[in-house]
This record gives C-alpha cells, structure tokens and sequence, in this order.
C-alpha cells in the first residue's frame, strides 16, 4: 500500500503527522510513505522520512501513485487514480467561516477559489472533530461525502499517559520555571493583515504591560498564525517568548496554565485539556462584518470570558484557578458541544475506517 502525505505548506505537523506516527506505532499496515515536504520544512521531517519536494513532478507522481492521500489542506491539482482514497482531515474546528462563506473577497481572487473547489471534488471523506463542526464543515466545501465524527488524530497526543512528562521537558526547553504561570496567546490571522508580515503588523495585546504587571509570575508564550509567523521577528520583551515556530503546536498546550485566542480553532483543541480559556476579540464587529462572520455565536458558546482591552485580559490571567473555577458550567458546556468525541483513540478510528471500511472509499 502507498500512502502520501501533506500538511501546511510541506510541514510535517498536524493530522497526518498523527496518523502517520499511529500507523508506524501499529505495525499492522504494510505500507509506503511519503510526504511532500515545502523546501523551508525539508530539514524537519524525521529521520528515514521519505520525502519529495512540494510543486515538483516527483510530488504528483507520489500523489498519482498512492492508494491513500492523507492532508489537511487543499492540494495542487493532481489526476486522482480509480481506487485511490483522498482522506480529507483538515484543520480545526471552523468558528470564523471559511471557503466561500467568508465574508470577504479573497485577496487571491476567484481563480484560486476555483482551484480550491476542483480539490474538493476528489475528496472521499472528510473528518469532523464533532458533531457541532460537521455541520458548517459540510456546508463549507458543499461536500456531499461521508464526514464522520472520529475526533482529531492531532488531539490524541493531549490525553497521552505521558502528558506531565511532556509538559515538563517543553517547558524546561523552553526556559518556563515550573513556579511561573505560562500563557499561550495564539491568534488568527486577519485577512486584511495577511500581507502585512512587516512593520504594519501589530500586535493588540500590550507586551510590555503584560511584562510589567505579570512578569513576576508569568510567562508569555507568543504563538502567531503560520501565515505570519516571522511578523515579530527579533521581538525581545522579558518574560515573551516567540514560539511562531516551534514545531508541535500540542507542545504549547500542553506547556501553557491558559490559553488566549480570539477567532482561532485553537480553543477547541486546547479544551481537550480542561485548562482555561480567553477569548481576545478586540476586533469582534469587524471580524464578524467585514472579514469572516461566524458560524456560532462566540460570546454564547465561549468556555470563559470574552474580553475587548489588554487591562481586562491581563486581570483574567492573573488567577488561572480563578478563573477555571468561575467559568467551570460554561467550559463544560463548550466540551461537551465540541470535545465529546475526543478519547485520545481518534487516530485508531480514523486509520480503523479508511482502511477497512470499503463503503468510505471511492
């Protein structure tokens, strides 16, 4: 059997790294992978990884070739073989809307929609994490296929017998003493910031007044969207930590006390872990309006508070505990609505289904 690979750009990250990873755990599948790696990520992939550089003929001859195709993205156009699975994971739970339903023309225009829609048409399943993100997943891409509820492969590794391990050694690479209270903020991106990685760009939260009022007992972990992630390069606030970069995204959650996001699917991942949750919306009416609108009401479903000002974001940090304990209803509720299919089985339910189960493949 031969199996290719893709996610983000040509990283090795996200949903197929974890089915990847679950499969060669398993040992049950004898089989040939292959990732199409971006140039810039090359370096990152696993020893013994086989890998084929992303845009070139080798990447769709591998695509050609395989009897599963595993991404959590659109891919380039490729001739998709009878008998060929395409395994559809994508990438989060969609809060803002996406494809067509976004509010705001595409800077990239209706040539690139279209040749988004033509990968859909080779798609054969698409995952959902739960019940509640099926709906607007389906209505996105206007797939007509099977989208069962597996949970995210990617989420598996939060409920792992070795997560205290792990958070131990990412905070201590990561310069976080145990006695300090770590915060992930990890925003979206704006489409209207997309193309302004550079000196327009700028940053809502106030680093330096996290810095001066939480430094003591915090640490901030900065986590900027992967479409801008080099946008504060050469950043130096004491106490910040750029972690643009950091590989594993699963590391962060499980090294921070809190999470802050905005519009991001990040929250429902990192409720996997029952750990607090903000929600910055600065820019709410604009975002809703103007660039994206949502497909769930934010302030009715958020696990904790919503909030518009540094000054009240750093007030709600300050006291995880606090803070967990005052939203404890609300934070089940969003669990229960967006986690409950999240066990730390999902990858053996997704590997489960597109391999033996013949009624999911073309």
């Amino acid at each position: 059997m031969k199996i290719a690979y893709y996610s983000f750009g040509g990283r090795y990250s996200d949903n197929p790294r974890a089915l990847h990873q679950r499969l060669l755990a398993r040992g049950d599948v004898d089989a040939e992978h292959v990732w199409l790696a971006g140039p810039q990520h090359a370096g990152s992939f696993p020893a013994g990884t086989t890998t084929v550089p992303l845009g070139t003929p080798e990447a769709l001859a591998a695509l050609e070739a395989a009897d599963l195709v595993v991404a959590d993205n659109h891919l380039p156009a490729w001739d998709k073989r009878s008998g060929t699975t395409y395994l559809q994971t994508w990438h989060g739970t969609p809060l803002k809307r996406i494809h067509r339903d976004a509010r705001s023309t595409q800077p990239e225009g209706e040539a690139v929609m279209s040749r988004l829609d033509d990968d859909i048409t080779r798609w054969d399943v698409l995952l959902a994490p739960s019940e509640a993100a099926a709906v607007p997943l389906r209505a996105a891409f206007r797939f007509s296929g099977p989208v069962p509820v597996t949970g995210y492969p990617r989420n598996d590794a939060l409920l792992a017998p070795d997560v205290a391990r792990r958070r131990a050694r990412v905070r201590a690479a990561l310069g976080v003493p145990e006695d300090r209270t770590a915060v992930l903020y990890a925003p979206t991106w704006r489409d209207d910031d997309r193309f302004g990685d550079g000196p327009d760009f700028r940053l809502r939260l106030d680093l330096e007044r996290f810095a001066q009022r939480l430094g003591g007992s915090h640490v901030l972990l900065l986590r900027l969207h992967y479409l801008v992630p080099d946008a504060l390069r050469g950043l130096h606030v004491p106490g910040v930590v750029d972690v643009s970069h950091h590989p594993d995204v699963n590391d962060l959650y499980l090294a921070a006390d809190v999470l802050v996001t905005d519009y991001s699917s990040a929250m429902f991942d990192f409720a996997v872990t029952g750990k607090p949750i903000v929600s910055f919306t600065y820019d709410f009416e604009h975002y809703r309006d103007v660039l994206r609108g949502f497909y769930f009401d934010l302030h009715g479903i958020a696990p904790g508070p919503v909030l518009t000002t540094s000054e009240e974001l750093l007030d709600a940090v300050a006291d995880p505990e606090e803070l967990r304990v005052a939203c404890k209803e609300r934070y089940e509720l969003f669990q229960e609505t967006f986690c409950h299919a999240e066990d730390g089985r999902a990858a053996d339910r997704v590997l489960d289904l597109v391999l033996n189960h013949p009624e999911v493949r073309p």
